[in-house]
């Protein structure tokens, strides 16, 4: 029987992918004077993945890319209002509605009347307690952990803390790299609910995974049949 099932939060529970979509067309027409769409796109890409290991996962991290992009694509020449434009978009990022995916409130719910459920996702704390308290799901979890990362070590320790054995554990995400393949390699169950945005360092190569280890949806509401399906193996 399963004894903890852990969701991602971004573009899991709410949308979020959009959000940075949005703000990357909006950089790529403030940078044209500067360089074409594909080029302004590929160095926001390259900055973001080179400052992965200093600032991590999350909006601050990327408005952080943003400017710095910006600064090298324009030789230091951008103005400073268009600076302060970077910032406010970030800011906006940060305060924007959180809209929660279809059928996840009515899945939480009755998931939760059965099994402990915990929210385990990547990123800045603040950042995502917040959305967690504005999304209003926060009742249904028993528990938070917020990680800079997710790798097989991560997962392990956490499992550790809960005391909770890797069969015994489910994680639903929309991401191969972060929610599926480290829980699968230590032999628990995963969940992948596709998006149909993905973060370019989220993505895997389609014969980096093994189908018959983990299983898909492609909505969050086929997944307490799911779990029933998972007590009587």
């Amino acid at each position: 029987m399963l004894e903890l099932i852990a969701f991602d939060a971004d573009d899991t529970l709410w949308q979020t992918e959009d959000l940075y979509a949005r703000t990357q067309d909006r950089f790529e027409q403030l940078m044209a004077p500067f360089g074409q769409a594909q080029a302004v796109a590929q160095k926001l890409r390259q900055t973001e993945s080179r400052n992965l290991e200093l600032y991590g996962y999350g909006i601050k991290a990327f408005m952080l890319s943003m400017l710095e992009a910006a600064l090298e694509l324009s030789d230091g020449g951008i103005a400073g209002r268009d600076l302060q434009t970077l910032i406010n978009w970030g800011r906006e990022m940060l305060t924007a509605d959180v809209r929660l995916l279809q059928d996840v409130e009515s899945t939480l719910a009755v998931l939760s009347r059965s099994h402990p459920l915990m929210v385990l996702t990547k990123g800045d704390l603040r950042d995502q307690e917040s959305k967690l308290s504005r999304s209003g799901l926060g009742g249904y979890f028993t528990h938070t952990e917020i990680v800079s990362h997710k790798s097989r070590d991560t997962y392990a320790a956490l499992l550790a803390k809960y005391h909770v054995a890797a069969s015994r554990f489910l994680m639903v995400g929309n991401s191969l790299r972060s929610d599926v393949l480290p829980v699968v390699e230590l032999g628990g169950f995963a969940v992948h609910i596709p998006y149909y945005l993905t973060w370019e360092h989220e993505q895997v190569a389609s014969n980096a995974t093994d189908t018959r280890s983990y299983f898909e949806l492609e909505n969050i509401a086929g997944l307490p049949a799911l779990v029933e399906r998972l007590h009587r193996l």
